[in-house]
């Protein structure tokens, strides 16, 4: 059945185009902003069974939060504007977000210290500014999210900055204003909640704190740091309240961390707010080494391991052979299926024990003369959009003739560019 909402136009601006989800909140769609030339936006719609005044000035409560805090982060949802179609339905405008759910990362495998360290230190500087607060009629207001899971972390890959971690619904987040009056009843998801939060006890962000640990035990291991055997209120209640967490040596036997990391995560599941880290600055700040420690090329490593590594690939046969790598390399002869002109291509070289990712160049005699003495860069680009891609760039630097920049592309939609790839993986170190 084709959606009749989908090429309405709202607000004389917004174009629906597709159904991207829907939950019990509402619906969210793909749209194009027809006054800026077909700029992709997303809408979202309060769905029509909640249509009463609290959840519609909840839902205003949602855009404008997250309008206020978007605009100050790039790690939360931005929102753009707000209105009511035709029918009084209340919806608001974001930044169409393409990726996948920090719960779909986490359900292929557990993610390894590198990449969990970069994702968890932006889920911290967004929840850092929502902590910090919004301005309400000239006063600042911290702002609660009350539901960090895996499922309201999005991860995109940015053109500028690479992989990305975005905070979204901020649906039940609680201002902190003085006069706002207590809770008083249970919001959230049970698995992830504090302790207070099953109370229904007024919050403050060392809840989100421990909502954090929960999730950041899950993506280390792939398992929940606490164990019910129904999925009830009562039955979270007690585990939040009474059990302790599980090790991670539980957990998952092949996961080895530092102990810093892992009296972090613990210290966030304490069950006392006060024994947790009482700010998410704390946070970070215990971050930062590790957050240091990992290189760019670790980084590049860890998202084409996870590109290519959805995709089965046969390995290639390795040729028994006594010579080493560099042996191996000098007496290579030029392929017989290439031109004799200068071009770049990668080549796999097969020794015993290790398959070589190895870039050829063909220059001129008089270009090679110049480079006899030599100072070589080797740097590797992944850009996952529109294309997936690999860019693997040497330079050959000469003092006196400056450099000779040598790139080549590899195409990860291909067999052979996948298969490449993996061997640069096994390369970078």
């Amino acid at each position: 059945m084709i959606d009749p909402n989908i090429g309405r136009i709202l607000s004389n601006r917004y174009q629906l185009v597709e159904l991207l989800g829907q939950g019990a909140m509402g619906r969210v769609y793909g749209a194009r902003d027809v006054l800026l030339g077909g700029v992709p936006v997303a809408a979202k719609f309060l769905a029509q069974t909640l249509l009463n005044q609290k959840m519609r000035d909840r839902f205003e409560k949602e855009a404008k939060t997250c309008a206020g805090l978007g605009q100050r982060s790039m790690n939360i949802v931005r929102v753009m504007d707000y209105g009511a179609d035709d029918d009084e339905i209340p919806y608001y405008i974001m930044e169409y977000l393409k990726g996948e759910s920090l719960s779909d990362v986490i359900s292929r495998q557990p993610l390894p210290l590198p990449r969990f360290v970069r994702l968890t230190r932006q889920v911290c500087l967004g929840l850092q500014c929502a902590h910090q607060g919004i301005e309400i009629d000239g006063e600042i207001y911290p702002v609660v999210h009350r539901d960090i899971k895996p499922s309201n972390i999005l991860v995109i890959q940015d053109e500028n900055f690479g992989e990305l971690a975005k905070i979204l619904d901020f649906g039940i987040a609680k201002v902190l204003q003085a006069d706002s009056g207590q809770t008083n009843c249970f919001m959230g998801t049970l698995a992830y909640a504090s302790p207070e939060q099953m109370e229904g006890h007024e919050l403050d962000g060392r809840s989100d704190i421990y909502s954090l640990g929960v999730m950041m035990f899950q993506m280390l291991t792939g398992k929940m740091p606490l164990h019910v055997d129904t999925h009830t209120f009562g039955g979270w209640y007690r585990a939040h309240h009474q059990q302790p967490p599980r090790s991670f040596e539980s957990a998952n036997s092949n996961v080895k961390l530092p102990k810093p990391l892992e009296n972090l995560v613990m210290s966030c599941l304490a069950k006392s707010p006060s024994d947790r880290p009482q700010s998410i600055n704390e946070v970070l700040k215990a971050l930062d080494p590790f957050y240091q420690k990992y290189s760019a090329s670790q980084e590049l490593r860890d998202r084409l391991k996870d590109f290519v590594g959805r995709v089965p690939i046969n390995p290639t046969p390795k040729v028994p052979t006594s010579l080493n790598p560099e042996e191996i390399c000098r007496l290579a002869s030029w392929p017989a299926d290439k031109p004799r002109a200068e071009i770049v291509f990668p080549n796999a070289i097969r020794t015993s024990n290790e398959t070589l990712a190895t870039l050829w160049v063909m220059m001129t005699q008089s270009e090679i003369e110049k480079r006899l003495i030599c100072t070589r860069y080797k740097q590797f680009l992944f850009i996952p959009a529109p294309h997936p891609t690999l860019l693997w760039l040497t330079v050959l630097y000469n003092q006196e003739y400056g450099p000779r920049w040598v790139p080549c592309y590899l195409d990860l939609k291909s067999t052979q560019g996948q298969k490449m790839a993996r061997f640069v993986i096994e390369s970078i170190r």
